[in-house]
């Protein structure tokens, strides 16, 4: 049994696809649109060309039934100096009948007879009649008008035209119509099938860049020249990759860096069991070390939570949110951290500006400026000092956590809220950090829109600043 491969699959969806099937309706329409055109053209022309010889026909017969209703009496000899007078009419053939009928003049020389043609006999009841056939380049028009004397139809004049001339110059107008219609049709049908192919060449182009992305393949960048709708979505293609690879990197990034920072504790733990069970120990050591396995499991514990906390908020979506103010939470969190900073003999400090009502979850901003406060205390000096300050600035509130502690070094600002980056570990490790609680301020300061920027001076200090839109509660409402 033959096994058919997604891609091979795609490409025969893709061969059946609808571009082609609306060049195939657009050659279809414009050719039915042709083809009446080209009938409305041929019945236009010959209909211009019946106009003019119906009114050249007519105009002959009145003028010869005219001048021959003025003789005396009609008869052969009459009726032909009346015709040689008139000069020649360019007609292929000239009839003149007396009231009954009866031939008298026949420019083809035929014998005395009665003429009963349709025209004629039409015309002898008082009418201008006109007939016209045209046929593969020739056309015979036939008219016919009645002799007048003294008010009495007394006869009447028939002309018979075959004119090839004419006749001609329908055909070759026509055949001429035809040929630009072919023309047009197959002009039609080549740009339908270039455009088709082009199009479909760029869309096999998209479709290919879409199966190695799927793949796995993130570098995979799509060229489109032009500025349509296919080049449009090459750019989101190229958009959508370029996420795709950076969420693959962070991803990528993290499952290796928490697999590194889960492996120390547990190798932590390992170790110490190990040591307690293949070696006698006095009851105080082996204390000491189910002491040291009880703080690594805290530490693994913490930073499990932590983790969690991440994963939540990056896929918390946008939830309901309370307008509050800022000068309660900031009291709750310099209340719940003042003993621990006079333990560390910090000095903690409130300055509070101006309140400002902001629109989030107190909870959210309670983690977020504990976090900084707690940061502040562990990275200190003793007889160090953290300064909480809020004010406004325009329609942001901003709150600035200002300590004096260690500081940052420069080539590590920029990484400060990335998951797991510690900018001195053995202290970090020391103080139970794990480098998430940074990162998990920035997710949730930006999940409610706001912005965090770090200043830091090495050894002098560090000053986290936090801006939130102000929702102003009075001019929100009207």
């Amino acid at each position: 049994m033959a096994i058919i491969s997604e891609s091979n699959r795609s490409a025969s969806r893709f061969r059946g696809s609808n571009h082609m099937r609306y060049a195939l309706v657009y050659i279809t329409i414009t050719a039915i649109v042709l083809v009446f055109l080209n009938i409305y053209c041929s019945a236009t022309s010959q209909k211009l060309f019946y106009q003019g010889k119906q009114t050249s026909m007519i105009e002959k017969c009145l003028l010869a039934s005219a001048e021959i209703g003025q003789l005396d009496v009609l008869n052969p000899t009459t009726a032909s100096t009346a015709v040689a007078q008139m000069g020649s009419l360019k007609v292929s053939r000239l009839i003149i009948t007396d009231q009954s009928g009866l031939v008298v003049y026949d420019s083809a020389g035929s014998a005395a007879s009665y003429a009963l043609l349709p025209e004629i006999v039409r015309a002898m009841d008082g009418n201008n009649v006109f007939s016209w056939q045209y046929h593969n380049g020739a056309m015979r028009s036939c008219a016919a008008a009645p002799i007048y004397s003294y008010g009495v139809v007394t006869g009447c004049v028939y002309m018979m035209e075959y004119d090839t001339q004419q006749g001609g110059l329908i055909k070759s107008l026509q055949q001429n119509i035809l040929t630009v219609t072919i023309i047009l049709e197959v002009l039609v049908i080549l740009s339908s099938v270039a455009f088709s192919l082009v199009f479909s060449g760029r869309i096999r182009r998209i479709m290919a860049s879409m199966r190695i992305i799927g793949a796995g393949n993130y570098t995979q960048k799509l060229e489109m020249d032009g500025s349509d709708e296919l080049a449009f979505l090459a750019d989101e293609v190229n958009k959508l990759t370029q996420q795709l690879h950076i969420s693959e990197t962070k991803r990528s990034n993290f499952v290796s860096d928490a697999s590194h920072e889960l492996k120390t504790p547990l190798a932590s733990i390992k170790l110490l069991s190990d040591s307690i069970l293949q070696n006698d120990m006095d009851m105080e050591t082996v204390r000491e070390f189910v002491e040291d396995i009880g703080n690594e499991a805290d530490r693994l514990n913490r930073m499990t939570q932590k983790l969690l906390s991440l994963s939540r908020i990056e896929s918390q979506q946008d939830g309901d949110c309370e307008i509050i103010h800022l000068t309660p939470t900031l009291q709750k969190v310099e209340r719940m951290l003042s003993g621990i900073a006079q333990k560390n003999q910090i000095s903690l400090k409130l300055e509070l500006i101006q309140d400002c009502p902001i629109l989030m979850l107190e909870d959210d901003l309670y983690q977020i400026i504990f976090n900084l406060v707690e940061n502040g205390i562990k990275y200190n000096r003793p007889g160090g000092r953290l300064t909480i300050r809020l004010h406004r600035d325009g329609d942001n509130a901003v709150v600035e956590v200002i300590d004096s502690g260690v500081g940052i070094p420069e080539d590590a600002v920029g990484h400060v809220f990335e998951r797991f980056f510690r900018v001195d570990k053995a202290r970090a490790r020391k103080s139970g950090g794990s480098g998430l609680g940074l990162a998990i301020v920035k997710s949730m300061v930006e999940r409610n829109e706001g912005t965090i920027q770090v200043r830091s001076s090495l050894g002098v200090g560090s000053t986290f600043t936090v801006t939130f839109p102000v929702f102003d509660i009075e001019e929100d409402s009207q």
